[in-house]
């Protein structure tokens, strides 16, 4: 078993556990973006989003619901970001499905999504918009 989540999710390796099922577990980041960084992965194997079965895609949002709620009641979070870098050109750095609930609080110098990267102008969001419903229908 060379995949460090899958060791961590068997308890061949040590982790800050604060939650865990059958299905998923979350741990905590050992490079915290804010304090309570948290990383919630299923328990199998799956090394992209598109790997995600349906019957447990709500297992691990579950999981990051329950982490975002403890961070607010326990930490003070005003907010969270919910973020999944989904291969490598994302910055997927494990390649095990892994999805980063990272607590946020008034002036901790983050910002949102559209702070890393410059929003994009003049696309052909209608033919995006049909290429995509086309490519879900196929998918169904």
């Amino acid at each position: 078993m060379s995949c460090v989540f899958c060791r961590i999710a068997a308890g061949k390796l040590p982790a800050d556990v604060v939650y865990e099922d059958d299905r998923v577990i979350a741990f905590l980041d050992i490079h915290p973006l804010n304090p309570g960084h948290t990383l919630v992965i299923p328990k199998v194997h799956l090394e992209r989003l598109s790997d995600l079965p349906d019957e447990l895609s709500g297992a691990l949002l579950s999981a990051a619901r329950k982490v975002a709620q403890a961070a607010a009641a326990a930490l003070g979070a005003a907010g969270v970001n919910l973020v999944v870098n989904d291969g490598r050109a994302a910055g997927q750095a494990i390649p095990h499905l892994h999805l980063h609930v990272v607590p946020r609080f008034p002036g901790d110098g983050g910002g949102s999504l559209h702070s890393l990267l410059p929003g994009k102008r003049g696309l052909d969001l209608p033919g995006i918009a049909e290429r995509l419903r086309i490519g879900i229908s196929q998918d169904a």
